[in-house]
């Protein structure tokens, strides 16, 4: 098979690694070269896997490899002449090694280098798996947009043409030792490559993001925004894991308004994550780590179902330009127009059809513009935003 990889994100604290590390494990079982990697700069995939884990992949299992992406030692591995580069400007500048060494690190370093050993490894074709435990929603999202970002910076912090630092970065380095040409080669280098997985982690029959939640109000709206914004970036998400669960025959007791509360809010995971396929985990009662528990989890995760596969892959959610409207399709299937109603409050985008309500979260720059229209137009529900009047 050709390789594929998965994506967990999720608010901090909600299981996210727990849920990769059993995914990774139940794949592994079935036979799949699955390497399992962190990307989150507070590593707990070794203490979930109970195993010590280094910056490259180390042997867990039966076809299982496991590793928790360094920083540091990326930049000595993928860009050392841009390091060179930076520590030669900081220390031209006056500031101290120790101080030099932190700004060395670009912002958005620890994500790209995510990405490129993502890139090694998918070309390489060493693994027909790839479980990415990402970083908490906000640093994922700045994962993926990194590309933009990082070129965008780069045009702003070296606003010269790339012929200049080719030419005059030789004699530069000549003169002063600070390598110029060859720092800025291998940033652009990088950069191409971070262009080039950006592309893949597109492609919804290679790439899928995996949503971890808890059955929990402020959770909820994080995994919102996160599906919003994977949408509109054009990530395929295939599927919504419910991580800690509390058994119904357990509400007794203090915990007894938690698993009351608990009920309303799978429903509401139900209708707002809706066509998703929505994979539930209950509360083991205990701290997770070790792979006997892992493997427990990973069985019970995906029963039948083979985790390398793609549940869903549609984008059910998209925003285009009109003007100076934005014009937001969401995918509403079996619905008729006198069913389908909408109304905007704040970030939340509120649908009713017929007797079922979902929930779709908007751009925050859309608290700026007014609902203007909504239309249904085949299986597409069309909501228009146009710009609000100034008063």
């Amino acid at each position: 098979m050709a390789t594929r990889i998965l994506l967990f994100t999720g608010k901090g604290g909600v299981g996210k690694t727990t849920c990769a590390a059993a995914t990774a494990l139940e794949a592994a079982r079935r036979g799949h070269r699955t390497l399992v990697m962190s990307s989150d700069p507070a590593h707990s995939l070794a203490d979930a896997l109970d195993r010590d884990l280094g910056p490259e992949p180390t042997p867990i299992a039966d076809n299982l490899w496991a590793m928790e992406v360094d920083l540091y030692y990326s930049m000595q591995k993928y860009w050392s002449s841009m390091r060179d580069l930076m520590l030669s400007v900081f220390k031209w500048q006056g500031v101290d090694q120790i101080a030099a060494e932190e700004m060395a690190a670009l912002p958005g370093m620890g994500e790209a280098s995510a990405l490129l050993w993502l890139d090694k490894f998918y070309r390489s074709e060493e693994y027909d798996l790839i479980v990415l435990d990402s970083a908490p929603t906000g640093e994922t999202l700045t994962l993926l947009t990194l590309p933009q970002v990082a070129q965008w910076w780069v045009s702003k912090a070296f606003p010269f043409q790339k012929t200049a630092f080719k030419v005059g970065g030789f004699a530069v380095r000549k003169t002063t030792g600070i390598p110029l040409d060859r720092g800025y080669a291998e940033l652009d280098r990088l950069f191409g490559i971070l262009g080039d997985m950006q592309k893949v982690m597109q492609d919804s029959s290679v790439a899928s993001t995996r949503l971890v939640m808890n059955p929990e109000r402020m959770v909820i709206a994080e995994a919102r925004r996160a599906y919003t914004y994977l949408q509109l970036y054009g990530y395929g998400v295939d599927g919504v894991i419910v991580n800690r669960i509390i058994p119904e025959d357990e509400a007794g007791g203090v915990m007894a308004k938690y698993v009351e509360a608990q009920a309303g809010y799978l429903d509401e995971i139900a209708g707002t994550f809706a066509p998703l396929p929505i994979l539930r985990v209950p509360h083991v009662g205990q701290e997770v780590f070790g792979l006997d528990l892992l493997r427990e989890i990973g069985q019970g995760l995906y029963a039948e179902r083979d985790p390398a596969e793609v549940f869903y892959e549609e984008q059910a959610y998209r925003m285009e330009t009109d003007g100076d409207a934005y014009v937001l399709s969401a995918h509403l299937p079996l619905s008729d127009a006198e069913d389908v109603s909408a109304e905007q409050f704040g970030d939340e985008l509120v649908v009713q059809v017929r007797n079922q309500r979902r929930s779709f979260g908007l751009p925050n720059f859309l608290a700026y513009y007014r609902l203007a229209s909504v239309a249904l137009d085949g299986d597409w529900l069309r909501a228009r935003f146009e710009p609000q009047q100034a008063t």
